[in-house]
Formats: structure tokens, sequence, C-alpha cells
């Protein structure tokens, strides 16, 4: 009767042995194959960003970038200068103007309008008989004219001034006179935003733009603006700058620094450019 009880507690503590075994590698299965499934999910998350990525930077591989000492803007000027001296030869509408108004149109030639359609100024179809890019503005998905090669949106920026009897008082200005200028342009119509003559003549005094003025008119050489560089002149600006700083590190007047750099005010804005002597 003993030997029987004995037989009978080691069965049932193998069963309990068993089962407890079964139960752990049931567990062991399920956390395995959670792992697998994380895995899996972890791999595709990371894989779709990356094609989202490329594809929304593609427009913007063939963009320039800074290189050395200057940045986007002084690029885009360095690039599109002699274009628009050629323009203002032309058709008598200041180089400075032309460069600013690109600047600020086409975010020194980053805007979409730019990269895909070599449109600097935002100009709309109107009568255009061209290519065409839709892109959203006052209105969704407008028409916007389309070009082969930037020059030509240069060109059809100056045909645009030129063409319309609106913009006919510009012309009777001075060429010299670019705050004349860009009061005019938003005067007949241009921009419709109040401040846009003061962000052109920023522009203009930051990169001191009507240099290119100067050379066409034959007021100034064509490389003075390289010597001045090279012969130390100039300074460019860097955060706490002052007009009132600058004076007294290189020994002249607040007064005689705005008139070298045609200035109407004490701003400076960091990356500027001055004529310090």
């Amino acid at each position: 009767m003993k030997f029987s009880v004995r037989i009978i507690m080691v069965l049932v503590l193998a069963l309990v042995l068993t089962s407890c075994g079964g139960k752990k590698r049931i567990v062991t299965k399920k956390k395995n194959s959670k792992a697998k499934t994380e895995r899996v999910i972890v791999r595709k998350d990371r894989s779709t960003p990356s094609v989202k990525s490329n594809e929304n930077n593609a427009p913007h591989v063939a963009t320039p970038k800074p290189s050395g000492n200057l940045n986007i803007s002084e690029i885009y000027i360095a690039t599109f200068s002699e274009i628009a001296k050629n323009n203002m030869r032309q058709h008598k509408i200041p180089a400075s103007i032309t460069l600013a108004q690109g600047i600020l149109e086409s975010g020194s030639g980053r805007g979409r309008l730019a990269v895909e359609g070599n449109n600097h100024f935002g100009i709309k179809c109107h009568d255009w008989t061209g290519d065409k890019i839709y892109h959203d503005d006052d209105a969704s998905q407008e028409c916007f004219r389309k070009y082969k090669h930037a020059d030509q949106s240069f060109q059809d920026h100056s045909q645009f001034l030129t063409s319309r009897g609106r913009y006919g008082a510009l012309f009777k200005l001075d060429l010299d006179d670019y705050e004349g200028w860009a009061k005019g342009l938003r005067a007949a119509g241009y921009a419709t935003d109040r401040k846009y003559p003061d962000k052109l003549i920023s522009l203009i005094e930051r990169f001191q733009l009507y240099v290119f003025d100067e050379e066409v008119l034959g007021t100034r050489r064509e490389n003075t603006r390289t010597s001045d560089i090279t012969n130390n002149l100039t300074h460019k600006v860097v955060p706490g700058d002052t007009m009132y700083s600058l004076s007294k590190r290189y020994n002249i007047s607040v007064n005689q620094l705005q008139k070298l750099n045609r200035m109407t005010n004490s701003n400076l804005q960091v990356g500027q450019i001055l004529i310090v002597k």
C-alpha cells in the first residue's frame, strides 16, 4: 500500500514538472515570434522615409551651395551680375534692381520656380505660349512661365517692364536712383507687399549692388569691388557689430560710414559688407 502511494506521488510530480516545462517553452516561442515581428516593422519604417527624402530633395540637387566665404546670395550675384548689367545697357533698368528682385523673388535661385522652371521673377503666364509650370501663389496651381535657361528669365523680366505702360514713369528716373526704382515698382503695382521697396533697398545696400550700376554708367572701375576686398577696405558684419563700434574700430565717423555705403540709417545685417575706408 505504501509502495503504491509512493508511485502515485512520483507520477504526479512528473506530470507537474512536464506541465511547467511545456508552459515555459510556449512563452519563449511567443517572445521570439514577437521579436521577429518588431524587427520587420522597424526595417519597413526605416526604408520608407529614405525614399521620400530622396524624392523631395531631387529638385535641389543642382542648387548652388556656399563656397569659401561666399553665401548663397553672393554666389547668385556672381552668377547673374553680368546678365543684369547687359540688360541694363539694353533696357535701361538698373542692374541693382534686377539682381535684388531676382534674389528676393527666387530665394537666391533656390525657389521651386527657379529650380524647375528657370523663372527667377515669378512672372505668370498671361499671354504666354511657351512652356508652363504650375505653382501655388495667390491661388492654387497658378500658371507661371517656364524657360529653358535662366538668362531667358532675366531678358523676359526686362521686356515685361519695358512693354507695359504702367511702368513708364520708372524710365524717367536716373539709372543710379535705386531707391526711386524700388518705390516706383510697388507704386506701379508690381508687388502688393508694402515692405517690398524696403526689402529691395536693403538687399542693394547689404550686397552693394549699386556698384554694378556704377560699372555700367562708367562712374566706377570694373574691378573696384575686387580691389577693395584685396586691400582690406571692407568689413563683413558679424553678430554684435554696430555702426558706432565700427566707427571706433576704423577711426571713421558714423556719418562717413553711412555716406560711403549709401545708407539712410544705421541698421546692420549679419553678412553685410561695408566699405570702411
